[in-house]
């Protein structure tokens, strides 16, 4: 096998700003910036814009859509065209 020819795996913490959360894991990504952890070590910083602290989906907070008000929002301005079948 060929040496030299896989990236560096080291730690790295994943920062959400907007939710003030962070993960420390290990990755491959080139990192610009760096935290202080909890152990008072410094790690290369990654920030993201959605992590699972703020996405919707994992948050609870994601919006169910009412069709069937928009369904007679529709029918309302633009008015009925063919008879409803049942």
């Amino acid at each position: 096998m060929r040496s030299d020819i896989h990236p560096v795996l080291r730690p790295v913490v994943f920062r959400d700003r907007a939710a003030g959360f962070q993960l420390l894991t290990r990755s491959t990504l080139d990192a610009q910036g760096t935290v202080k952890g909890e152990d008072g070590t410094t790690y290369p910083v990654v920030d993201v814009d959605i992590s699972s602290a703020s996405h919707l989906f994992y948050t609870g907070t994601s919006r169910i859509v009412d069709t069937a008000g928009r369904v007679e929002r529709f029918e309302r301005r633009y008015g009925r065209t063919a008879p409803v079948r049942s």
